[in-house]
């Protein structure tokens, strides 16, 4: 766990951050949602002035589980019909479940302040003299549009209310809570393979034995999830609830895994026959040796 005074560095920007927020949905004259999206790009624009001056881009590591339950309540607060609404509320319990869940486990097992992200350095240096602008758009400003997107169906829930629970709520459910136990429960088996594991070898137990990035799976699977309640409240408005998990599934597909699969061949070349063996992404059985 970080030394104390890293994570009180952390708190303060994420104050500072939400300060700068509130503040400016105050004043910006954009209609729902887009008054958040400004909201959020300033709070972005702020980790990023700490990511600067502190050389440590892992600032903005937490963003990504702190700012969509804050958007949940932002929206429920703007819409008071959402407060006597069951489905408003079923997606605020597993939205705050799924980012208490995940923020903890980054607090518990960030390193500090000396400890950064490797793919940073990597985007950074692969920009060269544009280094400083990889970083805003690259690393900070486009996953947060992102999730901004991937949080509009909680919008959808939030204001479009009256549908009654049915059949599509309960599948939304069981996709979202299931998905979340499925990315702590990889996360606790990583974690634990990490403490006792030897030079040059790899987790091949547990979800790990099905999946190279079981984790990865449980986080598509809760934002595949919310786009299911998304649907359940309005669904014929699909146009816009959609896309957030698709860009999700897309950025995990082709940037992500692959970049995480690189990195463990260049480090443990046996990796490259586990890579054969074991599916990406989805849980399936391994094949033989």
């Amino acid at each position: 766990m970080a030394p104390a005074r890293d994570l009180s560095l952390i708190v303060i920007a994420y104050v500072v951050c939400i300060a700068g927020a509130a503040a400016t949905l105050l004043v910006v004259p954009w209609a729902a949602p887009w008054d958040a999206f400004a909201a959020d790009v300033v709070a972005t624009v702020l980790i990023f002035g700490f990511s600067v001056r502190y050389r440590n881009s892992s600032f903005y590591d937490a963003y990504w589980s702190v700012i969509p339950p804050l958007l949940a309540g932002w929206w429920m607060a703007r819409n008071p019909a959402s407060l006597s609404d069951p489905r408003a509320w079923l997606v605020t319990a597993l939205v705050w479940f799924w980012a208490i869940r995940l923020t903890t486990n980054w607090t518990v097992h960030w390193g500090g302040l000396h400890h950064e992200d490797w793919r940073y350095p990597l985007v950074r240096a692969r920009a060269g003299k544009a280094g400083v602008w990889a970083d805003l758009f690259g690393i900070h400003l486009f996953p947060t549009a992102q999730v901004f997107l991937g949080c509009l169906p909680i919008y959808a829930v939030m204001s479009r209310t009256g549908a009654p629970l049915g059949a599509l709520d309960a599948l939304a459910a069981v996709v979202t809570f299931g998905a979340v136990m499925i990315e702590m429960i990889a996360d606790l088996q990583l974690h634990a393979f990490i403490r006792q594991r030897k030079p040059g070898s790899f987790i091949t137990t547990g979800l790990w034995a099905w999946s190279r990035h079981p984790n990865y799976f449980g986080e598509l699977g809760f934002w595949w999830g919310l786009m299911l309640f998304g649907l359940a409240a309005a669904p014929g408005e699909w146009p816009w609830l959609i896309p957030g998990s698709i860009a999700m599934t897309l950025m995990f597909k082709f940037a992500s895994i692959p970049l995480m699969d690189q990195r463990s061949i260049a480090r443990r070349p046996a990796y490259a026959e586990h890579m054969r063996r074991v599916s990406a992404l989805l849980p399936l059985p391994p094949g033989k040796p």
